[in-house]
């Protein structure tokens, strides 16, 4: 396959309401989106969103990133999927993000080449053992009744997993939350993410009441590298704990493990480097008989939706459910996005060759940048027809 040309897109797309987070509020999702065209003219999409505290990437050093990528690719050839990781080092050391959204890109080609879902292709000749992906809904506005109303109405369409967002309010104001959320959901998987804003008392405090009410596990209490410290929550209360923001590299998953420190990981492709680092790091997770936890950045867009979902279905046991997040955007990018059904994606809705998902170009312009331009690199030898 040779790469005819790379098109980069950093979007601002508006939040369909504000969600608060230990640490920001975000109201608009910075995002980029890459289209890579082949010498056939299929086009393959990728996208990474922005996270300054999780991976360290504003949009514009992202896009800065993606484009020194973006300008060394068309022209060289990829035949398969092995070739993908080797092709982008040579180019870039380290920036998974935009890493991942190049090589999303990459594989949407190669599955769409293949004729067959990305899931399917990741996975190999194995039919996937699950039909559907449960996704988590996150409660984020901090108003207890408000939180309580909406979950109870989606609980009635059928979701199970759900994520309290503690660490931007008062200790005692989630202590309540998680024991009254926790409580009202019983019988589902219920967390609580603090997004590394705790401090040891209120990690203890939180912990004990989720302990206590049934919640199934609290995710990054600590900020990144407080190892023995989240080793020593769990042996406190006996509570399931999530590393996130610690998990960067597959090594991290490894030293968490070993040290007792967390029971299971939230793996995003930004963090990671694309969708095979993703499927990868599962393997490795499950392997380790540590749970899963699939999730997108708050928010990306359908591109990112479908890219995590298909690593979803390639490997096949997601316990902590996953985090689909251009849910929370006003309006989406592609015509037709991925939409919930009974609280699940089903892996029909995931069933074209591909990513089977493209944005609509008047999308890419409403939602284009103010600040950072759409930028399109081209094969300077294009091979004569």
């Amino acid at each position: 396959m040779l790469i005819a040309c790379v098109r980069l897109h950093p979007l601002v797309v508006p939040m369909s309401r504000p969600i608060k987070m230990a640490g920001e509020t975000l109201i608009h999702a910075q995002t980029l989106l890459a289209g890579i065209t082949d010498e056939a003219g299929r086009t393959g999409w990728g996208e990474a969103g922005a996270a300054p505290l999780m991976t360290g990437e504003t949009l514009a050093s992202l896009a800065a990133s993606a484009e020194h990528l973006a300008s060394r690719l068309p022209g060289r050839t990829v035949e398969s999927a092995d070739d993908i990781a080797p092709l982008l080092d040579e180019i870039l050391y380290a920036n998974p993000s935009a890493k991942a959204c190049l090589e999303t890109a990459l594989m949407d080609l190669l599955a769409q080449r293949a004729g067959m879902p990305l899931h399917q292709w990741l996975r190999g000749t194995s039919p996937s053992p699950v039909q559907r992906l449960e996704l988590l809904h996150m409660l984020a506005s901090g108003d207890l009744e408000r939180e309580l109303a909406e979950a109870t109405e989606l609980r009635a369409q059928g979701w199970r997993h759900w994520k309290i967002k503690v660490g931007a309010g008062s200790t005692a104001s989630d202590v309540t939350r998680v024991a009254r959320i926790a409580q009202a959901l019983a019988g589902d998987v219920v967390s609580a993410d603090a997004n590394q804003a705790l401090s040891d008392d209120a990690a203890l405090a939180i912990a004990r009441a989720g302990a206590a009410s049934g919640l199934s596990f609290l995710e990054q209490p600590f900020r990144v590298g407080r190892i023995t410290a989240m080793a020593e929550l769990h042996r406190q209360t006996g509570l399931a704990l999530c590393a996130d923001e610690s998990i960067q590299h597959l090594e991290d998953i490894g030293h968490h493990h070993a040290a007792c420190a967390a029971q299971g990981a939230s793996l995003k492709l930004i963090k990671l480097g694309g969708t095979r680092p993703l499927v990868e790091a599962g393997q490795l997770c499950l392997a380790q008989g540590m749970r899963v936890n699939l999730a997108c950045k708050v928010a990306e867009t359908t591109v990112s939706a479908a890219a995590t979902a298909h690593v979803g279905f390639a490997l096949g046991d997601i316990a902590w459910g996953f985090s689909m997040s251009n849910r929370y955007l006003a309006e989406d990018v592609c015509a037709r996005p991925l939409t919930p059904h009974d609280g699940a994606v089903h892996a029909h809705q995931l069933a074209a060759p591909g990513l089977g998902f493209a944005p609509e170009a008047a999308h890419l312009r409403e939602f284009a940048s103010l600040t950072l331009a759409a930028r399109e690199f081209h094969d300077p030898n294009p091979p004569h027809r």
